[in-house]
């Protein structure tokens, strides 16, 4: 057995956005690798029915689908009492998965908008998190997974919010990670890579040519946990950004190909 199907053999795991794309993906390979329970939570009741029965048929017993709204903290505290009422007390992994691209035009941009960004973005998983810390903290131990964004190391033009919200979590994932290190309750960061989802289809733009499956993110992120990696990378487009993005020596560099990708998508061009 390899040491990523150790990792989570018998764990209880949460995953928000958990009924489609790479949080469906994530649910069903620790289902694979030997989770004794996990549970999806989602907003969208018939994705959520659909994909639980489906996970039902082959791990009897070991699936539960939970609805939540990850913008209410009433909502997220249900999920993870009712989680641990699941998983007989335990909460092992928390996937705070659930959220959203965001795209458009600064200026066009209204605070109302970019508070809701921020809510499902980045306030769901304070909420996850804070619910979840006690759990663990009472069992000895666990691990809470922010699901961030390379664009979170490559700020992209016509992209301020998803950019903005997207290094707000890491930047909390990681500052996080060392206040609790030593209760044993380990914080990641991981990004899932150029992967084709439903984010796509949401934005009105097609995935880009060469983007992954939400299987293949899934796998590396997933391998990433059970090293516990303190920032995982879902594809190697991820490591070039977070590599050079902030390394002065490469700034010539990222300027000259992030202003192309800015006037070309003033021009109406959408590229990556």
């Amino acid at each position: 057995m390899s040491e990523t199907k150790k990792y989570y053999q018998n764990k209880v795991a949460v995953v928000t956005g958990g009924a489609s794309g790479i949080g469906l993906a994530l649910c069903e390979a620790m289902l694979a690798s030997g989770a004794n329970k996990v549970i999806l939570a989602d907003i969208n009741k018939e994705k959520l029915d659909r994909e639980r029965a489906r996970l039902e048929v082959e791990y009897p017993g070991r699936v539960l689908g939970l609805m939540c709204d990850v913008t209410s903290e009433e909502s997220v505290k249900d999920l993870i009492a009712k989680s641990a009422a699941f998983g007989e007390g335990r909460i092992d992994i928390l996937f705070n998965n659930a959220g959203v691209g965001l795209s458009g035009l600064f200026e066009q941009q209204t605070n109302e908008i970019w508070e809701k960004a921020f809510a499902i973005n980045f306030y769901s998983a304070i909420y996850g998190i804070r619910a979840a810390i006690p759990i663990m903290r009472a069992q000895g131990g666990g691990h809470i997974i922010n699901v961030i964004s390379g664009i979170a190391f490559s700020p992209m033009a016509q992209q301020s919010m998803y950019s903005a919200t997207k290094a707000a979590l890491n930047g909390l994932t990681l500052a996080l990670r060392y206040e609790y290190w030593d209760e044993n309750i380990c914080f990641t960061s991981a990004t899932p890579g150029t992967t084709k989802t439903g984010i796509w289809a949401a934005g009105g733009i097609e995935p880009p040519k060469g983007a992954q499956t939400a299987e293949q993110s899934a796998k590396r992120i997933l391998e990433g946990v059970a090293r516990k990696d303190r920032l995982v990378l879902g594809d190697d487009a991820d490591v070039e950004g977070a590599t050079n993005c902030f390394n002065p020596k490469a700034a010539e560099g990222m300027d000259a190909y992030l202003l192309d990708v800015a006037r070309k998508r003033r021009s109406g061009e959408w590229v990556v």
